[in-house]
């Protein structure tokens, strides 16, 4: 035994055991490389994989959502009827229709070919239509006693102010859809950094938050969604970022938009882009709400004075009015 414990001691064979694990650890350092396989191609696979799920999944949820509808995808048909044949046969698409006119109708939430084909059968229907009813208010239901040429002058103004009127109406759909966005995109930042550090995929964290989002704001539900398809679709995540920030065209949107198109291109993190993005937007919101309740004492001035200090005098001065004329 005791030969055994001198020779486990002896410098000899510690040297000897030492040299075999620097010479086992060498050997498996060096084949260790060449032994591991390059999982580059089965990765792709499974995102290959993951991304026909979304794609399938979210064609299935469109399916339904037009089953649920009856089948009405009108913003997606081609266009028929009456409005077709006379956009077709004036050529109104060569007087009407540009990159503007689409992006406008896109920012108003209106996306295919029958918006527009409508947009311009009513920029052409509208202004005689206006007219004629111009003609019958002002000679047949208004007593007014002014000349023809003056009632007829008024009736070419209702024409003219309804060449004008599609214009109005797709400008205020836009700031109404503007205004719903941009009271969302804060929180739907905020549940999108959520689902980043997460650890879930851009494209996987915009479908969740479009399905977290609609019960609070449709349009921003709606714009999430479109984003998750054009990111499943389009070869390029930067080309979806962009569309998103067009389709909104609100300067807070396109600003996360850069810094998602930056992060992409630099390798950055996304989430870091996120967290700033998402504490500007709220002490942007913040701001803003800041403002409308520094602009709220001045503009309850005036209805104090109209409506709320004569009350005030009544219930002041009434009672000494009153025993004044009594005693009087």
């Amino acid at each position: 035994m005791q030969d055994i414990v001198d020779m486990l001691a002896s410098p000899q064979f510690l040297a000897t055991v030492l040299a075999a694990v620097a010479a086992f650890a060498t050997v498996l350092s060096l084949a260790l490389p060449m032994l591991q396989r390059d999982r580059v191609n089965q990765r792709m696979k499974v995102m290959a994989v993951e991304r026909d799920k979304m794609r399938a999944l979210r064609l299935s949820e469109l399916a339904k959502d037009r089953v649920a509808s009856g089948g009405a995808a009108r913003l997606r048909q081609a266009p028929k009827g009456y409005m077709q044949r006379v956009v077709d046969q004036l050529d109104l698409k060569k007087q009407f229709d540009s990159e503007e006119l689409r992006a406008k109708l896109k920012m108003a939430g209106l996306s295919g070919q029958a918006p527009l084909v409508t947009y311009m059968f009513c920029r052409v229907a509208v202004p005689p239509i206006a007219f004629i009813m111009g003609l019958v208010y002002f000679f047949a239901i208004s007593e007014m006693t002014h000349p023809p040429a003056i009632k007829l002058l008024m009736a070419l103004g209702c024409g003219f102010l309804g060449y004008y009127v599609p214009n109005v109406f797709v400008q205020n759909l836009v700031t109404k859809r503007q205004l719903a966005v941009k009271q969302a995109f804060p929180d739907s930042l905020d549940m999108l950094l959520i689902c980043v550090q997460s650890g879930m995929s851009v494209e996987a964290a915009f479908g969740k938050v479009a399905k977290e989002i609609t019960s609070q704001s449709i349009e921003m539900g709606e714009e999430m969604a479109l984003t998750t398809a054009e990111l499943s679709y389009l070869p390029e995540r930067r080309m979806a970022f962009e569309n998103f920030g067009k389709r909104t065209g609100l300067p807070s949107v396109k600003a996360v938009v850069t810094a998602l198109i930056q992060a992409e291109r630099y390798g950055t993190p996304v989430s870091s882009a996120l967290r700033v993005m998402a504490k500007e937007n709220r002490e942007i919101r913040m701001s803003e709400a800041e403002k409308k309740a520094a602009a709220l004492p001045p503009k309850l001035t005036v209805p104090m004075i109209v409506f709320f200090l004569p009350v005030l005098f009544m219930v002041i001065l009434g009672p000494a009015a009153i025993r004044f004329w009594g005693y009087s």
